[in-house]
């Protein structure tokens, strides 16, 4: 099925059975920066959105049509980002916790970095899933679990679940359309798997077989998949299956991209645990309804950092490569259709947190940051057309869309 630049991974089954807690959980901020958008061609994929940009010290919000600035807020000097769920909230990782961002999107009214927070101590993780968004603190490895719709009142934090962590450790949680909840198992010391409880708290399956276990995506069918150090763990329909990187003892998927309509999940993947820098030149294509486990290395000259793959239309992956194009890879042959340039190329970050492009998208719309010229564009995936871009004032960092 794929090609003859991909490597088969053996797999082993792994299954077995641990405890739930459940319990409850609840600050603000404005200043510099401007976008100047061209081309403002409107579109159906992206009228409506807001995108966030965050730059040192604060966030921009965008017009996802014309990427004009709409807001201008001030934040901590490096924040994260990552949506709420709703077509509207973005979930801006600070010291206390999650603070809540309203884009506005779909609504008459103005961004504002609000004053609702949800206490984590060292926030991590983002997962929304079947009407759920579901927060994890590296600190204390406790989850946050409310209803993704519940944000809509933004004069209140929605009614929460905590389920209780039992070691600190940099982990993420999934809760299933069932109430089944996963969550990575570690400690200081390190990570090494998976713990599963239906929605009663009773463990139904485990899995220590997983080390630096990483990131997590969803695909369909409920099938979830956790990234290891020596390849990846699905879970689906209650038993863990172990899938073996085909370099051993080292080859590492570490974060999942997905679409919730698709069985293969794209994940990124180092080989060379030595190997310096952040480029990434190969992809994982793990297939959950065959379980099985390839790596397709991509052309000479194409690399890409965690944050330059996603999912779009036709369930294919869109990899922003530092030749400047996006590479649009079909995961059921592992084979490159075709390029979209975009940007001019670029040179890996010296630091995970270092300003470099990042690729998110929002229906058929890809939103590209390219901090070299402090600019943003939108591009419509379906004809590699650029749409819009918006000169910036700042250096654009993480990037996140909300729409309606």
């Amino acid at each position: 099925m794929r090609t003859s630049l991909a490597r088969r991974a053996g797999l082993a089954a792994l299954t077995t059975g641990t405890a739930l807690a459940l319990a409850a959980c609840s600050a603000p901020a404005t200043g510099g920066g401007t976008a100047t958008g061209s081309g403002e061609r409107p579109t159906a994929s992206a009228s409506g959105a807001r995108v966030a940009v965050s730059y040192e010290g604060g966030i921009l919000v965008l017009d996802g049509t014309t990427l004009d600035t709409i807001a201008d807020l001030d934040s901590e000097e490096f924040t994260r980002l990552n949506p709420a769920g709703d077509g509207r909230h973005v979930m801006v990782t600070m010291s206390e916790g999650f603070q809540v961002l309203d884009t506005a999107a779909g609504t008459d009214g103005d961004p504002e970095l609000t004053g609702l927070v949800f206490e984590a101590d060292t926030p991590g993780h983002v997962v929304r899933h079947a009407g759920k968004t579901i927060l994890y603190a590296d600190g204390t490895s406790d989850t946050t679990v409310f209803d993704t719709a519940e944000l809509a009142d933004a004069d209140a934090l929605p009614e929460v679940e905590t389920v209780e962590g039992v070691e600190a450790h940099h982990g993420v949680s999934v809760v299933l359309e069932d109430g089944t909840f996963i969550t990575t198992v570690g400690s200081a010391e390190g990570r090494t798997g998976i713990v599963v409880r239906d929605a009663s708290g009773t463990e139904i399956a485990t899995s220590d077989q997983c080390p630096g276990v990483h990131g997590e995506g969803t695909a369909s069918d409920e099938a979830v998949v956790f990234g290891c150090e020596n390849g990846a763990l699905v879970y689906r329909d209650g038993a863990i299956l172990k899938l073996d990187a085909p370099d051993q003892p080292y080859g590492r998927m570490g974060n999942a991209y997905v679409s919730e309509s698709s069985p293969v999940v794209v994940g990124d993947y180092k080989s060379d645990p030595d190997a310096e820098g952040y480029l990434l030149h190969a992809v994982t294509l793990i297939d959950t309804a065959a379980g099985t486990l390839d790596v397709v290395d991509l052309p000479e000259g194409v690399e890409y950092t965690f944050r330059d793959v996603a999912r779009g239309p036709g369930d294919l992956a869109y990899v922003l490569a530092t030749d400047g194009a996006i590479h649009v890879l079909d995961p059921e042959t592992g084979e490159i259709e075709r390029e979209l340039p975009v940007i001019d190329a670029w040179t890996g970050p010296k630091e995970w947190q270092d300003a470099h492009p990042a690729l998110v998208v929002a229906g058929d719309i890809a939103y590209v940051t390219e901090p070299a010229t402090n600019s943003i564009h939108a591009v419509d995936l379906t004809t590699g057309e650029i749409l819009a871009t918006g000169e910036l004032e700042v250096t654009p960092n993480e990037i996140a869309v909300a729409r309606s």
